[in-house]
């Protein structure tokens, strides 16, 4: 079935006008007398904390349909743009090249008769298994003066 003239798609990146702006987010005039929301979370990749520090009234938006329920068409600005390439570690150094790695699959150090540090998994298991252990003994001693205080320990004869 063909789309109506009119309807909005969600996923569609349709361009708009910035009708007016809130403490919540702005709103954009798409044409054909429809308009929708741009809530503050989908205006922009960083933290904004006023909308009219990135927006204002009359500007013209790309926005991507994230929905449109029961007339109220709900939009993003941020996921209409490409997505930034993540910042590089060290800043603006150049790619470091990707380690060795032998024709077998196994990781270079293993090859290399090596051992590795304990992956992130292992490490947190480890962590995780030093807390239970700790939190138990200070459980236990807990128990032990709480039933001190109430009478319930050894009774004296």
């Amino acid at each position: 079935m063909e789309p109506q003239a009119g309807t909005i798609e969600v996923g569609a990146i349709m361009e708009g006008k910035v009708t007016s702006i809130t403490n919540f987010g702005a709103f954009v005039d798409l044409g054909n007398r429809r308009s929708g929301l741009v809530h503050i979370s989908e205006i922009a990749n960083t933290f904004v904390n006023n909308v009219r520090d990135f927006l204002e009234e009359g500007q013209s938006v790309k926005v991507l349909v994230l929905s449109a329920d029961n007339g109220k068409i709900n939009l993003s600005i941020k996921k209409a743009q490409p997505r930034p390439a993540p910042p590089r570690p060290g800043g603006g150094e150049k790619p470091r090249p990707a380690a060795p790695r032998p024709a077998s699959g196994r990781t270079y150090a293993r090859a290399q008769g090596e051992t590795l540090p304990p992956s992130g998994d292992q490490a947190f298991e480890d962590k995780l298994k030093r807390f239970l252990s700790s939190s138990e003994g200070k459980m236990a001693d807990l128990n032990r003066s709480a039933e001190g205080k109430r009478g319930g320990g050894r009774r004296r004869r």
